[in-house]
């Protein structure tokens, strides 16, 4: 973690933060290659589902992701990181512009934000805005590609021990802040991976849940990059 391109600022625990801060605790058929000197970079926006709280750090989509690529002949440096457990999407916000890096360009970003606006009971009106100010700044990164951007869905955090039963109550929220950031996503033309029903496997596979209750698992996250790979291996080949 020390060696490598990471800015993560203060991280704190997913549930941790529920109870002290009001905070919720293939490849492409395409066969050309590029050579080791022309490595791409990689941004990945979000909160703790983006730095993989609970486990280890190469176990974190961003992570698995970038060896997915590599594999695929798509050399990636590690990745940089903008993400801390508890964040809204105003925090994000914030620490991006913070980060000292608002100049930079990346060959692609990922953007996973939106559970603790949910969590936290935020407004969705204050979600439109925040997420689509935000989904801007991840198209800015990129260098104004919307096809090297990625958005993922927020995950259903109601399957999971940690919601004590509200699954019921947490799904049709967490539905009601996927349909705005989908809305969002594909009006600005960028590429948007629905992950949910994936993480809602968590409710008959136990294996998809991290040791905390809460968050995803390291195979859940494989499950994630098993579709978002390819998606992004043909993005960056054209």
């Amino acid at each position: 973690m020390k060696t490598l391109q990471i800015i993560l600022i203060a991280l704190t625990s997913f549930s941790g933060c529920a109870q002290t801060a009001g905070k919720m605790p293939a490849a492409s058929n395409n066969t050309s290659t590029m050579t080791a000197a022309d490595t791409l970079s990689y941004l990945a926006l979000g909160d703790s589902y983006t730095i993989g709280e609970a486990v280890p750090q190469n176990q974190s989509y961003p992570y698995q992701l970038a060896d997915a690529l590599n594999v695929q002949s798509l050399y990636v440096q590690p990745p940089t990181i903008i993400a801390v457990s508890g964040w809204t999407t105003d925090d994000l916000i914030s620490a991006i512009s913070q980060s000292g890096i608002t100049d930079k360009k990346f060959n692609f970003v990922t953007l996973l934000v939106g559970v603790n606006d949910q969590y936290q009971q935020l407004s969705q009106e204050n979600y439109k805005i925040k997420f689509a100010q935000v989904l801007n700044t991840a198209i800015t990164f990129a260098d104004g590609e919307a096809s090297r951007v990625f958005v993922l869905s927020i995950p259903d955090w109601g399957v999971t021990p940690f919601a004590a039963g509200q699954g019921s109550v947490i799904a049709p929220q967490i539905d009601q802040f996927n349909a705005i950031n989908k809305s969002i996503s594909k009006a600005a033309g960028v590429n948007y991976l629905d992950i949910t029903p994936i993480s809602r496997q968590a409710a008959t596979d136990p294996g998809l849940i991290a040791p905390d209750g809460l968050h995803p698992s390291g195979k859940m996250y494989t499950l994630w990059v098993n579709s978002l790979e390819p998606m992004i291996a043909d993005k960056l080949r054209k």
